[in-house]
Order: structure tokens, then C-alpha cells, then sequence
């Protein structure tokens, strides 16, 4: 063994490192990663997201186990080794992703349908080869080049850094599916330069590799194709006949569909009155991903064919005040600025984050939707919008947010892990602070039996008028509710007599129910869509009456409001309730359950029968017949708390950051490219460090500055960012940087530094270690998510440097 590692020793000499090939593949591989999200939102639902996570780092895992294993017989072939993971790394990123779209698998039949656990965890192992020949490659290279772990981690790292803004690029200018084939190209192309900077005799390898890299760009459409679920909104309208597409919009935001549906007409019109005497004019439909449903309604400048928007229970705040500028968060297809504009309104603001929407209201639909964007008394702001809020100095008498996810989704509980900051109880307190004195917040929601979104924003808004100060909040709030919608009204002063007197004749005329408003009587509500019980008012009630706590304890849905460090507003499920639900499975209990958290269970115990199976156990038998057992079991420590110390401070971090950097996607690239290219630099300098310092004093150097930062980021964080929340934009992403470089760099130092030290130790335990630390890696994100939706992203971070803490003990090669 000792002949054939100086042999080994002797050839690496004789061979340079692939460094450049090291960045592509890296930054191909987060590429790749942050494109699976994109397309099973696509396909799927986001939710998925978790689980795409889970299986990149299951195959980076399962590498660290196959190169301990075959670690000798790979080594002596390391070229051929090396270039045959790159390059089926290339082949099997599109091939097993189009072979996991064939596994027919529908999350809305996992409780009934016993095949379906099956199909899930094939398309996680299928997914997860790709990352398998990736990380293999990157485990290949520390193991052949164990002296120059630094140097060479530290590459891995910038180029995974610059993969995920280089993603954003593409999906800015190419649909999903053709960025599939590029990034494929991508990785051929990497193939080649390794060739070249190992100084490959022949040429033709290199020329071969080109060439099928140029020749996958021109693969047939058809092939790579997306097929999204049957369930999804746009799959089920397609099936109607004469139903086709107009046009449509890619970015990193969303894959936009317009369709039109000549023969069987769009009557899109949210809670409209059943005894309404008019309806929607012409319509086409707006797609998000598949789903999330808006419409662009038909209107040349005459008002009286929008009288349908009149009969909706978002129109309430306007027959209880004439507001002279109103401000609609979520501009969508326009309906909302329509029915400002039929009742009156002379300024109209309108906050859309999605520039394709505006792109085509103002080009392909302009015509059709009579220049609705560019009206004199429309002011259309591109941002999201509680960042709007903090940047604008206006006063409004109306604040309206209504619709901002689809019926089909939130009615089966597909925005359970969703994190939305629209909703928080800080949003409504930012809400009601630029409102004018008698003005409204008026918010509307899709309704759900047995009550859920509509009690739980009830109890967010008394929350927050708490936080503001409002000792009776009950006489600021009224809610009503149609058959499909409800729409809660919030005032920053008391409710008067006339406008209840409004409001009851707005309800009348309509056949509304009235859930709440001051001085509500138990037999004015449930009047018109009957339920078996006044729910609404009940709930209201409760939540108002000195024995709140008891009734979101005792309740069977999680009512507690979402706040910013836990902003699953969507998240309901009671896993008390679980057993009840269940047991009317046969009776459609199962559209009770909120499915993404499920979902997200499911991910983790497949996740952790995986890494049982494909890294723990066979690490364990080859393992076992080596000595000094007591240091093995510190090794194991030390890279299994690193596995999940990074990813839960980088899950924690990206979404801490997610309303300071205005959108999900954004705080994503910034915050990975961040946190990687600067762990990458402090992992390029770690060895210069320990030429002074012992590696074992200098990593715990690292962590002592990585708990002290993550103490300031716990504690201090949140309020940094709303107070900066009104800065631009590159402002606010500049100081992200400037925040995450510190502890990044630190990051970067604990990994390699150990990995280094175990090439001193013995070379055998590097392919060892790193199958340990994506182990944990792959439990990380799944975990850092229940962490999260239970007690909060501010408890992920000190969960991240305890572990963090704990590793600074377990160096390896520290004396027993």
C-alpha cells in the first residue's frame, strides 16, 4: 500500500491540477442545482426545492464513498478516471433529468396512492447521479493532489460562487429547458480544458468534446420538452378545446404563460357575488409557472363593462370611503388598478416584482388591455413590495393586496414552505404606517373550510396593530367573506357608524357574509353562503377575546402569525391534528393536509435511508478493520457538524436576507456567490496561515470568528435590515456583500485545513471525510427548514455555531 501511495506521489508530479476544469464543474454543479429548482417549479411545485438540495449533496456523499473504495484503482488511472466523470457528469445533467420528468409522480397522490413514495424516491436517486460524477471528479482531485487541498478547494468554491449569478444570466436570455443543454455543453467544454491543463498528449479527445458539446445545443425542442403535472392550473385549461398559447416570458422570476380560450370563454373574476346581474368582459389568461392564475381583462376606456369588479368583496373599502390615491401591491394582469379605476380613483400606484408582466401589458396585450399601464392616473413601480414600502414617503387611503397566489395551489396546500414576507406581522405594521389617518388596509384571500388563511391573517393583523400601539384593536377591523374569497379591511383609526351602516348594505346587496365588524351580533353572520356553523365569526371572536392563546393552542390548524424570522404564513399543519385527518382519508380529509410540509418529511427520511445505505454504511465496513478508533469517531464529528454547520448558516443567512434583497432568487444568487467565493479565498489562504500557526489553532481562529459574527447576525440582523430597507437596490446588495464577506471567509478556512491535515495523517481517510460531510449535507437543508418553520431562522443560526463550536473541539489529529 505504502509502494503504490509513493508511486502515486511520484506521478502527480508529472501531472498538473485541472484547476480551471475544477471552477466549471463546481459552478456547473450549483448551476445545475438552482436549475432543478427552476424546473420542478416548472413541472412541479416549488417545494420541490428541498428536495433538489437533499439529493445534490446525496450525490456528492455517495462519491466520498465510492472513491474510498475504488480510491487506489481510480488514483492510478487518474486522467482517464477524472475526464470520465466530467464528462458523463455533462451527459447525464439533461438525460437524468428528462428520465425523472417520464417517473409519473403526483405529490397530490402520496397518501393514497401506494406507488407514488416509490416514484419519489426514484427520481431522487436518478437526479442525484449527476452530482454523483461531479462531486467524484472534485473527491478524485483532493485525494490524487492531497497537498494542495487549499488551493484546490478554494477553486471549487469560486467557481460554485460564479455559478449561481452565471444561471441567473442564462435564464435571463434562454428558456429553462434550452439553459438544461447549455449548461451540459458547459461541462463538455470543461472536459476539454482538462485535457489541456493536464497536459494531454493526443488532441482528438479535446476536438471529440467540442464537438458533441456544439452538438447538443442543436438537439431536437421536443426532446428536452418540459411536461408539467396534469394538476397544475395551465395543464388542466390546455385540455379544453380551442385553448391555446399567445406568448410567453422566461426569466429566474417565473416561466409567464398567456393563454387564450376562445370556445369555452375565461370568467376569472375571484369571489364574485352569486346573484351579480353582470359578467367579465373578454379575458386571457396569465400563467405562473403553470399556475398562480391571473387574467388581463379587455377594456378600450369605457367603465361600465368593469361594473363586474364591483361585485367582488374586494370592493367593500371603496363603498366605505372615496379614497383620492390608493396603492395596489401586485399589479399582476390589472384587475385591481381596474377596479380602483371604476370607483374613481384619481392616483393610482401599482407595485408589480415581475418586469414580464409589465413587458407584456405594455407590448403584445396593449391593445387588448387599452394601455392600461401607461394611463395618466397609473404610476407603475417595478420592486417588491414591502421594499417599496420603506422607500416610499406617500400616504395612501388605501393599501390593497389581493390574490397574490392561486386558488388550486393554496387550496391544496402547495405553498406550505413557502416563505413570504407579504404577510408578516412586521408587513402589516409597515402596511398601516403609510396609510393616511382615516385610510384602509384592505386585504383579500382565497377562502379555505375549515378556516385557516383567513383566521390566521385575522390574528396577524390584531398582532400588529398591538406592535403599533392600538389597545382595542377590535374596533379597527372588519371582515367579510363571498363563496370563494374573504377580504379583511384594517383601519388606522376606529370603524364609524356610517361605514358599518355601508358595509352592511355592500353585504346585502351582494349576499356577503359578514364575519366581523364592531358590535357584530352572532345572527348577522352566516347569512347568505351557510355554513354548519358561524366559523368565521367564531374564530374572530376567539381571537379577540381574552382567551386567544387557548384558542390557537386548542385549534386544529397552526394560527400563530408569521413573523419575519418565521415567514411560513402558509404553513397550518398541527401534527396533533394528523391522526384526524387521516382517519377521514376516505372522505376527503386528505385536502386538509398541507402538502408541502409532508413532502418535505418525506424528502428527509428518504434522504437519510439514502445516506445510510450509500455513505454511512459502506464508510462504516471499510472502516472497521482500520485502527485507533477513538480518533475515526472524532473525524466523523468534526465533518458531519461542518456538513451541517455551512449549509444551516447559508440557508439561515439566504433567507434572513430575502426582504432586504427583494425577492427569493436574488437573496439566493447573492448570498451562495458570497458565502462561496469567499470561503474560497479563505480557504486559498488557510495554508499560508498554518506556515506560522498550527492548522488546528488556526481553524478554531476561524471558528471563534465565525461565532462571534453569527451572535451579531442572531441578534442584530433583522433590525439592521428594516432600518436600511429604504436604500436602492445595488445599496442594499452592496452591503449584503459587506456583511457576508467576514464570516464567508471564515468559512472557508475549518474544511480544507482538516482535509489537509488527514492527506498528513493518511491519505485513505480524505475520500472518507469527505463522504461524512455530504452526509450531513444532504440532512442540512431539509432540516434547516423544519428548524425554521418551527422556532425560527434566528434558532438555525446558533443551531449552525453550536455545531460550529462543537467541531472546534474535534479537530482531527488533536491528541486523546
Amino acid at each position: 500500500m505504502y509502494e503504490q501511495a509513493a508511486t502515486t506521489d511520484n506521478h502527480i508530479q508529472n501531472i498538473r491540477p485541472p484547476r480551471l476544469a475544477i471552477a466549471i464543474v463546481s459552478g456547473a454543479a450549483l448551476a445545475y442545482e438552482l436549475l432543478l429548482i427552476r424546473l420542478f417549479s416548472i413541472i412541479q411545485w416549488h417545494h420541490f426545492a428541498f428536495m433538489v438540495i437533499s439529493l445534490a449533496l446525496l450525490g456528492y456523499g455517495a462519491s466520498g464513498t465510492f472513491v474510498a473504495f475504488f480510491r487506489n484503482r481510480l488514483l492510478k488511472n487518474f486522467k482517464a478516471s477524472y475526464l470520465a466523470c466530467v464528462i458523463l457528469f455533462g451527459f447525464t445533467t439533461a438525460l437524468c433529468f428528462l428520465i425523472a420528468q417520464k417517473i409519473q409522480f403526483h405529490p397530490e397522490e402520496l397518501f393514497w396512492n401506494p406507488w407514488q413514495p416509490f416514484r419519489l424516491l426514484s427520481i431522487y436517486l436518478v437526479l442525484a447521479l449527476p452530482f454523483f460524477f461531479a462531486a467524484t471528479s472534485m473527491a478524485l482531485v483532493l485525494a490524487h493532489f492531497h497537498k494542495q487541498v487549499p488551493q484546490l478547494y478554494s477553486m471549487d468554491l469560486l467557481g460554485a460562487g460564479l455559478g449561481s449569478p452565471f444561471l441567473i444570466l442564462l435564464l435571463f436570455a434562454f428558456f429553462p429547458a434550452k439553459v438544461l443543454l447549455i449548461l451540459s455543453g458547459i461541462i463538455l467544454l470543461a472536459g476539454a480544458i482538462a485535457c489541456l491543463e493536464m497536459g494531454t498528449q493526443q488532441h482528438w479527445p479535446i476536438l471529440v468534446l467540442c464537438l458533441l458539446a456544439l452538438i447538443i445545443q442543436f438537439l431536437p425542442p421536443s426532446w428536452s420538452e418540459l411536461e408539467p403535472s396534469p394538476y397544475k392550473e395551465q395543464s388542466q385549461a390546455l385540455q379544453i378545446s380551442g385553448t391555446h398559447i399567445l406568448a410567453e416570458r422566461s426569466s429566474p422570476l417565473a416561466l409567464l404563460t398567456a393563454v387564450d380560450s376562445p370556445e369555452v370563454p375565461w370568467r376569472h373574476a375571484p369571489g364574485m357575488s352569486l346573484v351579480s346581474p353582470v359578467e367579465p368582459p373578454p379575458q386571457i389568461a396569465l400563467f405562473f409557472d403553470g399556475g398562480g392564475l391571473t387574467t388581463i381583462n379587455q377594456f378600450n376606456g369605457d367603465l361600465k363593462p368593469l361594473n363586474f369588479l364591483d361585485q367582488m368583496p374586494s370592493a367593500l373599502p371603496y363603498h366605505l370611503i372615496k379614497p383620492e390615491r390608493a396603492l395596489i401591491l401586485g399589479a399582476g394582469g390589472g384587475s385591481d388598478i381596474l377596479q380602483a379605476m371604476y370607483h374613481g380613483v384619481k392616483a393610482i400606484e401599482a407595485v408589480e416584482l415581475n418586469p414580464q408582466v409589465i413587458d407584456m401589458m405594455s407590448n403584445e396585450f396593449a391593445s387588448f388591455a387599452g394601455g392600461l399601464f401607461s394611463k395618466p392616473e397609473v404610476n407603475l413601480h417595478v420592486a417588491e413590495s414591502r421594499a417599496f414600502i420603506r422607500q416610499n414617503k406617500k400616504t395612501y387611503d388605501l393599501i390593497q393586496m389581493n390574490m397574490l397566489d392561486s386558488f388550486s395551489a393554496s387550496a391544496a396546500g402547495l405553498h406550505a414552505l413557502n416563505e413570504n414576507h407579504s404577510y408578516t406581522v412586521e408587513a402589516l405594521q409597515e402596511y398601516l404606517k403609510d396609510l393616511s389617518p382615516n385610510g384602509f388596509l384592505s386585504i383579500s384571500r382565497w377562502l379555505k373550510l375549515p378556516p385557516r388563511d383567513t383566521l390566521k391573517l385575522f390574528a396577524t393583523a390584531i398582532e400588529a396593530m398591538k406592535n403599533q400601539g392600538v389597545k382595542q384593536p377590535e374596533d379597527h377591523m372588519i371582515l367579510i367573506r363571498g363563496l370563494q374569497t374573504s377580504t379583511l379591511l384594517i383601519k388606522n383609526s376606529p370603524i364609524q357608524e356610517e361605514e358599518i351602516a355601508s358595509l352592511r348594505t355592500f353585504c346585502f346587496d351582494r349576499s356577503f357574509d359578514m364575519a366581523y365588524f364592531p358590535g357584530i351580533q352572532a345572527n348577522e353572520a352566516n347569512q347568505y353562503n351557510i355554513l354548519a356553523e358561524p366559523f368565521f365569526y367564531q374564530g374572530a371572536e376567539a381571537l379577540l377575546g381574552e382567551h386567544s392563546e387557548n384558542f390557537l393552542d386548542k385549534y386544529k390548524f397552526q394560527l400563530k402569525p408569521a413573523t419575519d424570522d418565521q415567514p411560513f404564513f402558509f404553513h397550518f399543519l398541527k401534527w396533533n391534528s394528523m391522526s384526524e385527518i387521516i382517519a377521514l382519508r376516505g372522505k376527503g380529509g386528505m385536502m386538509l393536509v398541507e402538502w408541502g410540509y409532508p413532502i418535505l418529511l418525506a424528502a428527509l427520511i428518504q434522504g437519510c435511508v439514502a445516506s445510510l445505505v450509500l455513505i454511512v454504511l459502506p464508510l462504516r465496513r471499510l472502516t472497521r478493520k482500520r485502527e485507533k478508533r477513538a480518533k475515526q469517531w472524532r473525524i466523523f464529528v468534526y465533518f458531519f457538524c461542518l456538513g451541517l454547520a455551512f449549509l444551516f448558516l447559508e440557508i439561515a443567512l439566504m433567507q434572513k436576507l430575502v426582504l432586504f434583497l427583494g425577492h427569493p432568487l436574488y437573496s439566493a444568487a447573492l448570498v451562495l456567490s458570497t458565502i462561496l467565493v469567499f470561503a474560497g479565498l479563505g480557504s486559498n489562504v488557510s495554508r499560508t496561515l498554518t506556515q506560522k500557526h498550527h492548522p488546528q489553532q488556526v481553524t478554531q481562529w476561524a471558528i471563534m470568528t465565525i461565532v462571534a459574527l453569527g451572535l451579531s447576525f442572531a441578534f442584530f440582523l433583522t433590525p439592521l435590515i428594516h432600518s436600511l430597507l429604504a436604500l436602492p437596490g445595488w445599496s442594499r446588495s452592496l452591503i449584503a456583500i459587506l456583511l457576508l464577506a467576514p464570516p464567508a471567509f471564515a468559512m472557508g478556512i475549518p474544511f480544507p485545513l482538516a482535509l489537509a491535515k488527514l492527506g498528513d495523517l493518511d491519505q485513505a481517510l480524505i475520500p472518507w471525510a469527505w463522504g461524512v460531510n455530504g452526509c450531513a449535507s444532504v440532512l442540512s437543508a431539509i432540516l434547516a427548514t423544519l428548524l425554521a418553520i418551527h422556532f425560527g431562522f434566528t434558532v438555525v443560526i446558533l443551531c449552525a455555531l453550536g455545531l460550529y463550536g462543537l467541531a472546534a473541539f474535534t479537530f482531527p489529529g488533536k491528541k486523546t
